[in-house]
């Protein structure tokens, strides 16, 4: 896949034909994650409970980054359905034959505090993307790491078709 934000377009490359397929690209969106949030939260009618801690700048190798910390608060499951009652059957009183035991009261299940999910982004301030990304929550922690790259400019080879490939229209 060649993307090149520049033209527009996508180019997906089948090696095996040697085939190419030009698809266009719409146009990147603008906005960072905050402003995202807070779209999402007004189309579900609540205000956006998140707290979003700077956390300065420092370097992963060798390049700028600036951290953000993103806490959102502890997330409540909503509560489960009750179960369906069995009807009750008169209870007939035999003589002679014992009154079956009762079933044990099923067991509790344990509450766990809540705990809030934590997320940790540190940006590159040169590339302006994510380089170090760290997500808590309760099933547990998720690290993202994208090795920084060189900064020149990519050769222009890099965003065309190679040689004896067939341009093939996309499929509609």
């Amino acid at each position: 896949m060649i993307t090149d934000p520049a033209s527009q377009q996508a180019i997906l490359l089948d090696h095996v034909k040697k085939e190419a397929t030009i698809l266009p690209m719409p146009p990147a969106a603008s906005g960072d994650a905050s402003s995202l949030a807070s779209k999402v939260a007004a189309a579900e009618g609540q205000p956006p409970a998140v707290h979003v801690e700077d956390l300065g700048k420092s370097m992963i190798e060798g390049h700028e980054v600036e951290g953000k910390r993103f806490t959102l608060p502890a997330f409540k499951p909503p509560a489960k359905p009750a179960m369906p009652q069995m009807p009750k059957m008169p209870q007939v009183a035999m003589p002679g034959v014992p009154k079956p035991p009762t079933p044990p009261a099923m067991p509790k299940v344990p509450t766990l505090p809540p705990v809030p999910s934590v997320t940790e982004v540190w940006t590159s301030t040169k590339l302006k993307t994510p380089v170090l990304t760290k997500v808590t929550t309760t099933a547990g922690e998720q690290t993202t790491y994208c090795k920084p790259v060189s900064m020149d400019e990519p050769h222009p080879s890099v965003f065309q078709i190679p040689q004896g490939y067939k341009i093939k229209p996309p499929k509609l």
